[in-house]
This record gives structure tokens, sequence and C-alpha cells, in this order.
């Protein structure tokens, strides 16, 4: 396979995986600014937001002051933001549309369906409960476009690289979701372990789509350290950071063959951490820092696999 047809379809996967995250970020930040607290707090929700999308910055010099609105018109309809929902289904359908002859025709009417219909949903946004819907809409348009793709698409290479675009990207969002948030709620280091309001907890993990799994394990109250256990080390989780490597991992195994190629090293070495890991100990280090090396590694791994499969130096 060509490394251009490789890459296309690596970051189709992407993005399309990125734009439902980007959706599941404003919907947790969204559930909870509802619950009543001080306006620090929902500053710092709205805040974490942007910070976990890497746009911070960005926001501030256009926008100014940061807002539940202006977050969202940032986050989900902004094109000239290129890690918005908008420009993340753009970018994922000049992919698709560039390796026509790679995908099926179903992936592509899906993904070129999404673009045009959310040019309505765009203009809808600032009707009544319009915000929400679109969330749910952007995640249930990633999930058709995932179902189609599964359930059209040969198990060969080309596969593989949407797959991995997958995975990789959803490692990423999920550490930097648990990360931002979780500090949210336990803004003090002496804090860390105790009890936090349920509903924000819940919104948390229903944003990551892990509240019944969570009951369904632990049958018990929610607290911060389960919560990271799960997202963190469970591998029967599907959005956790360990069944991610784990797709990961095998997904380089078909595609490097025997072949040894550093970036399956490199996943190795990722793998073994989570795998091998207690949540105990995660905590005596840190989880700020645990998701901080995870995130970095996570990101030197990507380059890798451009590196070793796209010829991208």
């Amino acid at each position: 396979m060509l490394g251009r047809t490789a890459d296309n379809l690596y970051w189709m996967g992407r993005y399309v995986e990125r734009a439902e995250n980007l959706a599941r970020i404003l919907d947790v930040s969204f559930r909870m600014a509802l619950v009543p607290q001080s306006q620090d707090v929902i500053q710092s929700i709205w805040n974490s937001a942007l910070e976990v999308a890497g746009g911070l910055e960005s926001y501030e010099a256009k926008y100014g002051a940061v807002g539940r609105d202006g977050t969202i018109r940032f986050l989900a309809f902004d094109a000239d933001n290129p890690s918005s929902i908008h420009s993340c289904i753009r970018a994922a359908r000049d992919n698709a549309r560039a390796v026509r002859g790679a995908i099926t025709t179903e992936m592509w009417e899906a993904i070129n369906a999404t673009w045009l219909e959310m040019q309505n949903e765009e203009s809808d946004a600032g009707a009544s409960n319009a915000t929400r819907n679109s969330f749910a809409w952007i995640k249930d348009r990633a999930h058709l476009f995932r179902g189609v793709t599964e359930g059209t698409m040969l198990r060969d290479d080309c596969h593989g690289f949407v797959r991995l675009g997958w995975s990789i990207e959803r490692g990423d969002n999920t550490a930097r979701l648990l990360d931002s948030k979780y500090h949210v709620l336990l803004p003090g280091a002496d804090q860390v372990g105790g009890a936090v309001d349920y509903y924000q907890w819940g919104a948390l993990l229903r944003s990551v789509s892990a509240f019944n799994a969570y009951h369904r394990i632990y049958s018990n109250v929610i607290t911060p350290s389960r919560v990271a256990e799960l997202l963190v080390l469970r591998a029967d989780m599907p959005r956790s950071l360990h069944s991610c490597v784990d797709r990961t991992t095998e997904t380089l195994d078909g595609l490097s063959g025997v072949s040894p190629r550093e970036c399956r090293r490199l996943a190795g070495e990722i793998h073994a951490r989570l795998h091998f890991g207690r949540i105990d100990q995660i905590f005596q280090q840190g989880l700020h820092e645990f998701l901080t090396e995870f995130i970095d590694a996570n990101v030197a791994l990507g380059r890798q696999i451009q590196t070793d499969f796209m010829m991208v130096a």
C-alpha cells in the first residue's frame, strides 16, 4: 500500500473519532455546569473543556473571556478552529474522498452525508435544546460510520489503518478528558480519593459511555479511584486506556507482520505499563503525572506509526 493511502485512511479514522470525542467533552461540560455551584467552578469547567481540546489560547485570542456559548461555538462549529467538530468532519471527508477506491461505497456515503447534514445542525445551533441534540447527533454519526466500516470493509491493511486511527485517537482523548475533569472535580490535592458529588461523576462516566459499566462492575457509590481504575486499567471497558492500547498492539501486529518496527516496540512498552499496572501505584505516582506520561507516549507512538508506515519524517 502507498504511504499516502495509509496516511489518508489513518487520519480519516482519527478525525471521525476526534469529532465524537469533542462532542463528548462538550456534553459532559454542559451536564457538569448545570449542577448548582460557584461561578468559579463553572468557569473552570469550560476552561478545562478548552484545555482538553488544546484550544484555550486560540479561544481567548478570538473570543476573549471563556463562557458556555463561546466555548460551544468554538469547539463545535468554528470553521477557523482546526480542532472543531466542523473542521474534523470536513477533514475526515477530505481524507475519505482521497481514498475512494480503498473504502466502501457505504463508508463514503456515511461520511459525506454527515458533512452535508452538519450544515443544518449548525444553522439550528441556537434553537432551544439544539446544542445537546447536536452533541448526540455527532456521536450517533460516528457510531454509524464505525458500524458501516466494520460491516462492509474487507479485513485488509486498509481496515487496519482506519482501526489504528480510531484506537490512537480514542486513547489520547480518554486520557485528556479524565485528567482535566478529574482535577476540576478534585481541585485540592488533599481531596483526592474523597467523596464528590454523584451527579458530576455520573456525568463524567456518561461522557465515555461508562456509567452502566461502572455500576455493573462495582455496584456501589461512585468514587474517584474506581472511576480512574475503570477508565485506565480495565481491559474490558471499550474506551479505557488499556482497551485502546490492546487494539493498537493487535492492529500493529497484523500490519507489521514479521518485520520488526519501532512503533510496535513503543506500543508494547505502553501496553506493559497498563497490563501490569495497579491503581494504588498509579495514585502514589500521581494520576496527573501518569496520564501526562501516557499522553506523551501515545503522541510519540502516533508519530512513529507515520514514520514507519507513511514515510512521514
